[in-house]
């Protein structure tokens, strides 16, 4: 069996508050993107296997999150071995959520490959025990997170926006990011507020983990005025960072903005 998880942006990011168990409470609009790597899994005569290509995923394989899937399931479930290769294209360190959206369909393919008997429900319980972004990718819709990125059910209707996705060299550390972030105690505005007034949207929604990252890494911040530059009615880094999208209402021509960067051009997955 083969699938492609696909990655997500970030629509706004309010880092809310500081919790007592060193997590922080989040609001964010989650938006999938059709940029996707490739996740193949068959059963195995013998014992598990797990490759990679594509972009280095680096790491133990031990550490890479389809395997910690697989681990999950096979001491929950006690699941036969397979065969696991991971074709890597969403970068990572980039805030496109790829290692989670990777994480949580090999759970969902194991449990198609074994015919496991749970819901989504409890799919969502297993995902946010892999990663805090996981649980979005089980709807895999675009929706409001709240809290440690618990999906809150309600569900953003955009139109088809084009989407250019640029990513620099450089690859930011999740907790780097929260040990620098000053949470603002705002939550992102409500979906009617948004709907019909993307003009409204560079005051509207503000990305908390922007003003930390631009001071230590200002090629982000200059990718970010480039694309605004092009067009882009809306522009913001995705999580914490290092990727940086516009969006646009006309098919947009940004490749030769940024030579030998990433740069991934497509429609949102609303």
């Amino acid at each position: 069996m083969i699938v492609f998880p696909n990655g997500k942006i970030n629509l706004g990011l309010r880092v809310v508050r500081k919790r007592t168990d060193s997590y922080h409470d989040i609001s964010s609009y989650m938006i999938p993107i059709s940029l996707s790597d490739a996740l193949e899994m068959v059963p195995s005569p013998d014992t598990f296997h797990y490759t990679s290509s594509g972009l280095p995923v680096g790491g133990t394989p031990e550490e890479n999150l389809c395997v910690k899937a697989f681990r999950f399931m096979q001491k929950t479930y006690d699941i036969a071995p397979v065969n696991i290769h991971l074709h890597k294209v969403i970068p990572l360190g980039a805030g496109l959520g790829g290692g989670s959206s990777d994480a949580t369909f090999a759970l969902s393919l194991l449990r198609r490959l074994f015919d496991l008997k749970f819901c989504n429900n409890e799919l969502e319980t297993m995902a946010g025990m892999l990663g805090s972004d996981c649980p979005f990718f089980v709807d895999n819709k675009a929706q409001l997170i709240e809290a440690r990125g618990t999906p809150a059910r309600k569900f953003l209707h955009l139109p088809d926006y084009h989407i250019v996705v640029v990513v620099p060299p450089v690859a930011i550390s999740t907790s780097w990011a929260y040990s620098h972030v000053i949470p603002s105690g705002e939550v992102m505005p409500d979906e009617a507020v948004l709907l019909n007034h993307e003009d409204n949207w560079r005051g509207l929604l503000v990305n908390d983990f922007e003003a930390a990252v631009f001071k230590d890494f200002p090629v982000i911040e200059r990718i970010k005025a480039q694309l605004y530059d092009a067009g882009a009615f809306y522009a913001s880094m995705s999580g914490s960072g290092s990727a940086v999208y516009g969006l646009f209402k006309e098919q947009p021509d940004c490749r030769p903005l940024f030579k030998n960067l990433f740069v991934w051009e497509g429609k949102l997955l609303t």
